[in-house]
């Protein structure tokens, strides 16, 4: 499926008069709105389509969002992710990861688009503001596909932009927090945000209600921490008063987890903290019994959900650069990154890898996506998962070791020991 792009020429119009072979492709006088394709050589490595009825506003937020996280993923626009909408849809790139987003209003638009888009298996997600019916305003192939639902007054589009990105393969399908907190001080506010954050589809982790009896606390404290996209911290007066809470937060940030501080009433907040976001409380939004009122609530989840890609940007991005010095190092070299945010290598005596770098704790099911994806690009390179091991309890590590004893077509490998274990890997 992504295998590498074959030259455009093949998918020219005969009109065209001229290709210019630097990359700008010129076109005949009498086909410039007939084509619109990328003014680069190559086509882009991921596909979004906006079909139905999306409208300006919802078009421009929506490509906003995708351009911060594409300068985060240091992907260009619309090199590496190219927006169509129903006119440009031939355009796209076939071999590409896409996704469609159908904007909900008249059921019957682009209805022959969305057959095509069925018949070549592209995900279509249906996109409808809440409270509407989703059979009334999208086609009745799509209707029952779990949809995107968008707040009346949301204008960023952070939620929508998240979804996409996922369906692309550039970010996690799950969604963890992991909340921060002293239990003397803020256990109300937590049990809210806990609550809060899993309504709107968050695995958020809360020491309460996680930790099963029997089980190593601090184990599992750390083996979690290390699976989540973002650290919700309540900063109250006494949050170091505990050395768990400031453990959380020191690994957190040695993780390279993105943090969201939620600074309470009176309370400055703690010193020579690089946090990514802060929500500042005022006495106002706390009630008598320590419980914040319901609208922080959904502010602080939208701060949160705006911290996910950048937190697996950011942690993908170290640990690629990891890899990359770790491969060379050992005279090996590193070819370039493709779809899925894949890593091309050549280990010093030929042998050919694809390195898939995954953020968080390793799964069977991750392995098996791997080498599912790997299978249909065809590209005949060694599949093989790269993680952080930092924080993942003994037992799991042990069970990924297992996991290599018993899968001959794909491996995983931590990527402090790459180049280590990558020259017994080269023969």
């Amino acid at each position: 499926m992504f295998a590498k792009t074959k030259p455009l020429r093949k998918n020219f119009d005969p009109s065209l008069r001229k290709i210019n072979r630097n990359a700008t492709i010129v076109y005949s006088e009498a086909q410039p709105a007939q084509l619109n394709l990328a003014s680069e050589h190559r086509m882009a490595l991921y596909e979004v389509l906006l079909i139905g009825s999306p409208s300006a506003v919802q078009t421009e937020a929506l490509t906003t969002q995708l351009e911060d996280v594409a300068k985060i993923f240091s992907l260009e626009m619309p090199r590496d992710i190219a927006i169509r909408n129903a006119a440009d849809v031939t355009s796209r790139n076939p071999k590409a990861a896409t996704v469609a987003l159908y904007f909900g209003g008249d059921p019957n638009a682009d209805a022959k688009i969305v057959d095509q888009l069925e018949a070549a298996k592209v995900p279509i997600v249906p996109v409808v503001e809440k409270g509407a019916s989703v059979t009334d305003v999208v086609p009745a192939e799509i209707a029952h596909t779990n949809a995107c639902l968008l707040e009346a007054n949301d204008a960023t589009l952070e939620a929508l932009a998240s979804v996409t990105l996922e369906a692309l393969g550039l970010l996690h399908r799950q969604r963890r927090i992991f909340i921060s907190y002293r239990r003397s001080d803020a256990r109300e506010a937590a049990l809210q945000l806990h609550d809060e954050l899993s309504s709107r589809g968050f695995d958020v982790f809360l020491d309460t209600h996680d930790i099963r009896p029997a089980v190593s606390f601090q184990e599992m404290l750390w083996h979690r921490l290390s699976d989540c996209d973002v650290t919700v911290m309540l900063d109250t007066k006494d949050y170091f008063g505990s050395k768990w809470t400031a453990e959380e937060l020191g690994r957190s940030q040695a993780l390279g987890i993105q943090i969201l501080r939620v600074v309470w009433p009176d309370h400055s907040g703690s010193r020579h903290l690089s946090l990514s976001d802060t929500v500042t409380l005022s006495n106002s939004d706390l009630d008598a019994g320590k419980k914040l009122q319901p609208e922080l609530l959904s502010t602080i989840a939208r701060r949160a959900e705006a911290l996910r890609s950048r937190s697996i940007a950011t942690r993908h991005l170290d640990l690629v650069g990891r890899l990359k010095s770790e491969v060379t190092r050992i005279g090996g070299r590193f070819e370039g990154i493709g779809a899925y945010r894949s890593v091309s290598l050549t280990l010093p005596r030929g042998r050919s890898l694809e390195a898939y770098p995954m953020v968080g704790v390793p799964t069977a099911e991750m392995l098996n996506d791997i080498q599912a994806k790997a299978g249909k690009a065809g590209h005949g390179r060694f599949p093989c998962l790269v993680y952080n091991h930092i924080g993942i309890r003994p037992a799991w590590l042990e069970h990924l070791q297992w996991l290599d004893a018993q899968i001959s077509s794909v491996r995983t490998l931590k990527v402090s020991d790459a180049g280590w274990e990558l020259v017994g890997w080269d023969q």
